[in-house]
């Protein structure tokens, strides 16, 4: 059973995760962040994973702590959830669109954490989302994780569709890497571990 919980308090944000890999994408998000609950939703249903996530934060100050830590518990849970990582394909990418947006994912569950972005938006907010806070939370997940995690705009001029094909293009590659195949004994690495 591929599932974890996970719990962070701190002074300026308190996160609860608990999600199950081999879910149906059933999926109960409240970040306080309407935009941010939007695309949780999507990664946990282009993912097919069980995602529940409640996060009361400092949004008086605003969203960083909220999402950032959001990310942070996200990669925390992720990890905790692969276990040895025995049998998964390791490796997934996806190239989706979404309206005028064409967004390149690729990403590999190796244990050495990486993130190479784009995000070049050409507005502050979506909605009451700070896109600048794109890069931070895909960045918290990848290193809480141990992912590395590439993610390329090959198209786009709509920063909230350019931001939603980029958690879809991700749930579907993580969906991919995570996945069983019968052939991998133990798990895919020369090494005989995946991690650091």
């Amino acid at each position: 059973m591929r599932k974890s919980t996970i719990e962070r308090k701190t002074a300026e944000t308190q996160v609860y995760i608990a999600l199950d890999l081999d879910g149906e994408g059933k999926v109960d998000i409240e970040t306080g962040i309407g935009f941010f609950d939007h695309m949780l939703t999507h990664i946990g249903k282009h993912s097919f994973m069980n995602l529940e996530v409640k996060v009361k934060g400092d949004l008086y100050i605003d969203g960083h702590h909220t999402i950032e830590d959001t990310g942070i518990v996200l990669g925390q849970a992720i990890k905790a959830a692969l276990g040895d990582k025995t049998g998964i394909e390791r490796y997934g990418d996806r190239i989706v669109p979404m309206d005028e947006a064409l967004i390149l994912c690729a990403l590999d569950l190796s244990g050495r954490p990486y993130l190479d972005i784009d995000t070049p938006f050409t507005s502050e907010r979506v909605g009451s989302f700070e896109t600048q806070m794109v890069e931070e939370f895909f960045r918290a997940v990848a290193v809480r994780a141990g992912m590395n995690l590439h993610i390329q705009i090959l198209r786009g001029k709509n920063d909230h569709h350019i931001i939603e094909g980029m958690c879809k293009a991700f749930a579907k590659a993580l969906a991919q890497a995570v996945g069983y195949n019968p052939r991998i004994q133990g798990v895919l690495s020369t090494k005989g571990m995946l991690e650091v």
